[in-house]
C-alpha cells in the first residue's frame, strides 16, 4: 500500500509517517517511481510505534527494541541482544513510566474526591473516605 492508504487506515499522519522512517521506525519499499510501498505488516508496526510513543518512550528506545515487537502481545528478546546498556534504559523508561502512572492515579482520584464532594451519589476513589 502506499503511504496515503497507511495512513488513511493508521490514523497517522504522513508527515507522521515519513518522520518514523527518518527515525529508522519503519522501512517501506520504493517502487520505481519511489514512492514508498508498506506492507500488510506495517499497519501493526505502526500502531506499535504509536503506542510505544505515547507511552513516553523516546524514538531512541523504540528503535532499539522493536525489533522484538514481532506480534500483539508478544517479546522475542535473545539474551546475547540485551546489553547491560539497554537493559539500563528500559529500566528507567520502566520507572519513569511508573512514576507517571502513579502521578496520573493521584490526579484521577482527587478528581473523583472532588466530584463526590459536588455530586451526591458519586462515589469517591477506592482508598478514600
Amino acid at each position: 500500500m502506499k503511504i496515503g492508504e497507511l495512513s488513511r487506515r493508521t490514523g497517522i499522519p504522513t508527515r507522521m509517517l515519513r518522520y518514523y522512517e527518518e527515525q529508522d521506525l519503519l522501512h517501506p519499499e520504493r517502487a520505481e517511481n519511489g514512492y514508498r510501498r508498506y506492507d500488510a505488516s506495517a499497519l501493526y508496526r505502526v500502531q506499535q510505534i504509536r503506542g510505544l510513543l505515547d507511552s513516553g518512550l523516546t524514538t531512541e528506545i523504540i528503535r532499539r527494541i522493536l525489533p522484538f515487537l514481532t506480534e500483539p502481545d508478544e517479546i522475542h528478546v535473545h539474551p546475547e541482544c540485551l546489553t547491560p546498556d539497554t537493559a539500563a534504559l528500559l529500566q528507567g523508561e520502566a520507572d519513569r513510566i511508573q512514576q507517571r502512572i502513579d502521578c496520573l492515579a493521584r490526579n484521577r482520584d482527587a478528581i473523583l474526591a472532588c466530584l463526590s464532594a459536588v455530586r451526591p451519589g458519586t462515589a469517591p476513589p477506592s482508598g478514600q473516605v
